[in-house]
């Protein structure tokens, strides 16, 4: 498992090994300088911070401007809107009422979980789709699916070793050569026509997501051989059987899967990135590959990796201990982790104040699939008395399970253990979310993203200027 997690790192890790060696590089100095002054610098930020972080600048405290503008309004975004108690909505509607309302692969929602397809749908026109509609999608999608030669043949030619996630933001971007956006753009196609072209190119861009996963998949891990395009099956069984994973179970999950990552409104890192460089007016293309490599951070979409490490870790370690699973020895487990100056990952969020609607569709599938799995119990236990644990720890605002919580649990069930890759299965997802917005933000004309920002000297002026900030 150790092992496992640490190929993420192993790039880095020769390029430190096999580069130029420091030893023989004539020193500036400029380290050896910037070694000096950084002290005196973060002294004065967390200074600043503790004594003035409640001022108002412009409508903004210095803690908000200074800790990554976290929870200000400033930004329009269609699909999705979170709740710090309620969760996550897309369009209005809840996890469980996409869960009841959407159509499945089967039918109606009685009969299976959402299909993206449904979504997308939803997403793009506010309207709940029937199973026809969904299906037409299902059926356009397929049409659009063909790779052209040079993407694949680029994946493979990658060097053995490189990130999944890696492979896939590079992937986008040779795919970049069939941008009708940017194609159309270069003949001075006019604004009122963006929204077309971005549409031509997001539905591309979502058609071949699939193959492009898939080839990376086993190539990274296997014999390199896909399997054919399946055009019988929807968007997610396709891309399951093309992984090599044909059991039904595991492409229930994937439906379930895919919806759920998609969107989680615009303030998060991948989000965020995407309407970013898109607002320049730069293709889906560009757009998604940027937001992909936001994804990637440890911070964002690979912390699904780093919850099931802790769980294998946990799980390893109470078995060497001779110990059962209980609320007691996972408290135990808890406390010695905390008190070792670690985090509990998995658990808080940025926004949430509650448990997050995608860890529990996730758990309710768990109870209905796999409701004896030892893996599953262990979180399900952790579920019980990580909140207590974290509270009396006081050092997080919200002490209750995220998205990547469970995931990894339920992909590991059905035999997905190549934990590098899950973070392309959240790409795959969140590509919905972000192209979707992205056609309204061309169909909407909003414009170039620019916020002020300002330096620390400047800060420093204000609050000499304005000793109570602004009222």
């Amino acid at each position: 498992m150790a092992l496992a997690l640490r190929r993420a790192r192993l790039p880095l890790q020769r390029l430190a090994q096999h580069g130029r060696c420091m030893s023989v590089i004539p020193s500036s100095g400029l380290r050896e300088r910037l070694v000096e002054i950084m002290p005196e610098k973060q002294a004065a930020l967390k200074k600043m911070k503790q004594e003035h972080g409640y001022k108002i600048v412009d409508k903004v405290t210095i803690d908000q401007l200074i800790g990554g503008a976290r929870s200000i309004k400033s930004m329009l975004w269609e699909t999705s809107l979170l709740d710090p108690v309620e969760g996550i909505r897309f369009r209005g509607y809840s996890i469980p009422e996409l869960q009841e309302k959407l159509p499945s692969k089967f039918g109606d929602a009685s009969q299976g979980e959402p299909t993206p397809e449904a979504l997308l749908w939803l997403l793009l026109t506010n309207e709940i789709p029937t199973k026809a509609q969904a299906d037409s999608l299902t059926a356009e999608l397929h049409a659009r699916a063909k790779l052209p030669p040079h993407v694949e043949e680029m994946i493979r030619a990658f060097p053995k070793g490189m990130h999944p996630m890696t492979q896939l933001s590079s992937a986008i971007l040779a795919l970049q050569t069939e941008s009708v956006f940017a194609s159309e753009y270069a003949k001075g196609t006019p604004k009122t026509k963006y929204w077309e072209h971005t549409y031509e190119d997001m539905m591309n861009l979502l058609a071949r997501l699939p193959e492009i996963s898939a080839i990376i998949y086993r190539c990274t891990y296997f014999d390199g051989k896909v399997r054919p395009y399946d055009t019988s099956e929807d968007y997610s069984g396709n891309f399951c059987q093309m992984l090599g994973l044909d059991d039904e179970g595991f492409k229930e999950l994937m439906r379930l899967y895919i919806v759920i990552h998609s969107d989680h409104e615009g303030g998060n890192a991948s989000a965020h990135t995407c309407h970013l460089v898109g607002s320049t007016l730069s293709d889906p293309y560009l757009s998604l590959s940027a937001c992909m490599n936001a994804l990637a951070g440890p911070l964002h979409g690979l912390a699904n990796q780093e919850v099931l490490g802790w769980l294998l870790g946990l799980q390893a370690t109470l078995k060497e201990q001779g110990k059962p699973v209980t609320p007691e020895t996972i408290t135990e487990f808890a406390w010695d982790t905390l008190n070792a100056g670690k985090v509990i990952p998995g658990y808080g969020h940025a926004v949430l104040r509650k448990t997050d609607p995608r860890y529990t569709c996730q758990r309710e599938f768990a109870l209905k699939h796999l409701p004896n799995d030892p893996l599953f119990h262990l979180v399900n236990t952790v579920y019980e008395v990580m909140p207590g644990v974290l509270t009396e720890h006081g050092k997080t605002k919200n002490p209750y399970p995220n998205v990547d919580s469970h995931s990894g649990v339920l992909l590991k069930y059905y035999g997905f253990d190549q934990y590098d890759y899950y973070t392309v299965l959240f790409g795959v997802g969140r590509a919905y979310g972000v192209l979707a917005q992205l056609f309204w933000d061309r169909a909407l004309g909003l414009p170039l993203e620019r916020p002020k920002s300002v330096t620390s000297a400047w800060l420093e002026d204000f609050i000499k200027n304005n000793p109570e900030g602004l009222k």
